[in-house]
């Protein structure tokens, strides 16, 4: 296989940018993901891609639990804040105050809207593993168009 067709071919794969919130019994956390899609009407499920061996991986493992923050165009600052290691300070985490609902997990105030799920399977191979995860909860803080990784400017596949 060509590697670079390879690469161009699966960067052609459209995406989102969300922050997403995970918690176990050290804390909660947040991390910018955008391997995510829905996958079912009913029951209402989607599918994760969580980096492997990461401290948000393994409190998904361990709770069972995640909630997904979409960000409004126009937020490329609030996802970039997650790209790194983020400790929570009072209610923020990465400069962002956030609260918790069904799940535990951080809901921001400044996301668009946001769901809560409940691990219901997983798939743990490669470098990212896949969870699937059945909607518990959800909300919309307000109306807006949702931020896509091409408007960002970032690549992340290939």
């Amino acid at each position: 296989m060509d590697a670079n067709a390879k690469k161009v071919a699966l960067r052609g794969i459209t995406y989102g940018l969300y922050v997403v919130g995970t918690k176990d019994e050290s804390g909660v956390n947040g991390f910018a993901g955008n391997w995510l899609t829905q996958t079912s009407f009913d029951p209402p499920l989607v599918a994760l891609a969580v980096k492997a061996d990461t401290r948000s991986q393994k409190q998904i493992a361990a709770s069972g639990v995640f909630s997904v923050n979409v960000l409004e165009s126009g937020q490329k600052d609030m996802a970039v804040a997650f790209f790194k290691s983020v400790e929570p300070e009072g209610n923020k985490l990465g400069g962002y105050e956030f609260y918790t609902e069904t799940t535990g997990c951080p809901i921001f105030k400044d996301a668009l809207r946001f769901f809560e799920c409940k691990v219901v399977d997983k798939v743990e191979r490669g470098d990212h593993y896949i969870y699937v995860g059945e909607v518990v909860n959800a909300g919309v803080h307000r109306d807006g168009e949702p931020l896509t990784l091409k408007e960002t400017g970032f690549n992340y596949g290939g």
